[in-house]
């Protein structure tokens, strides 16, 4: 079986660099997947991709998957290192989807995290520790995320968050919580 990594914390915390330290430190071949979508009317974001790929060695595979996350995992080679950054833009990206659907959805994930032969490296925001959103589609974000990353963690065999310039290691600093029902949203 592989192992699964969830690198989580908030905006600007190292998420992203720290999920590549720890690919580096597989020893086996690298790839990223990317869900962030460009948009080339907003150079601001567009820098932040740049930045991203500017950072990853050049011998690091590549493949840009904003919905089908699931099924783009499987795709990859059993003995790759795989780093998807991040959880919270492949939410976004279903924003509109239906919850019995978006609960099948996090379903296949689920299942698919658990039996992967693969290493998995997820990186996902924090962004439950702010305000409540005063509009439904922020906090529908919010709510999908936060649940997304609980169950992530929960089957994850070590969980980080990143915080204040440091890497925290979860599993050995906190207990996990008792499998809880939620309500699908």
């Amino acid at each position: 079986m592989g192992q699964t990594i969830l690198v989580t914390g908030a905006v600007r915390s190292g998420k992203s660099e720290w999920a590549e330290h720890l690919a580096l430190q597989s020893q086996r071949p690298i790839t990223y997947i990317a869900t962030a979508t460009e948009n080339p009317d907003d150079p601001e974001w567009m820098a932040r991709i740049q930045h991203h790929r500017d950072r990853r060695p050049k011998n690091w595979g590549f493949m840009g998957e904003s919905v089908h996350l699931t099924e783009a995992m499987r795709r990859i080679p059993e003995d790759h290192c795989v780093l998807v950054d991040s959880l919270g833009l492949w939410v976004a990206n279903h924003l509109e989807t239906e919850p019995a659907p978006w609960q099948q959805l996090t379903t296949a994930f689920l299942e698919a995290i658990k039996s992967s032969p693969r290493m998995l490296i997820l990186v996902a925001e924090e962004t439950g520790w702010g305000l409540v959103p005063t509009y439904p589609l922020g906090r529908l974000f919010r709510d999908r995320l936060g649940r997304l990353i609980r169950e992530v963690g929960l089957v994850s065999d070590q969980v980080y968050l990143l915080v204040g310039g440091h890497a925290l290691d979860i599993k050995t600093l906190g207990h996990p919580l008792p499998p809880v029902k939620m309500p699908l949203s």
